[in-house]
């Protein structure tokens, strides 16, 4: 497939939220705060952050929403996706990331992995 893939590394920005679907099927949704910072004149500097909305699907969802809170610091992976719709004749896009991985960012601290039962 020609996906476009992509990896984000970030602070979790807000609740995990976990949608039970039909056929034991569910969905997790949060949204990432990636914020850019360099280094100039002797000091880092932050710039503007920008957003991205997430999702994982069933058993990548479950652990999300069993593992990430708020201001985590975290790194996701996974295929852009663009939603394309139309808004009184405008057609408007935006893009999430559905995720193949995601785990915390190990440079901001450590944590430890249990398996489900």
């Amino acid at each position: 497939m020609n996906d476009t893939q992509i990896t984000l590394t970030g602070l979790v920005g807000g609740d995990v939220t976990l949608r039970e679907l039909s056929g034991d099927r569910c969905v997790a949704s949060f949204r990432v705060a990636c914020t850019p910072s360099h280094f100039r004149d002797g000091a880092w500097v932050r710039g503007t952050p920008s957003w991205h909305t997430v999702k994982a699907w069933n058993r990548l969802a479950r652990n999300v929403a069993d593992s990430l809170h708020t201001g985590e610091p975290v790194i996701v992976h996974g295929r852009l996706v663009a939603d394309v719709w139309d808004r009184e004749g405008k057609p408007q896009t935006s893009f999430e990331v559905v995720a193949t991985s995601v785990g915390h960012d190990l440079t901001q601290g450590t944590t430890v992995l249990t398996r489900p039962a």
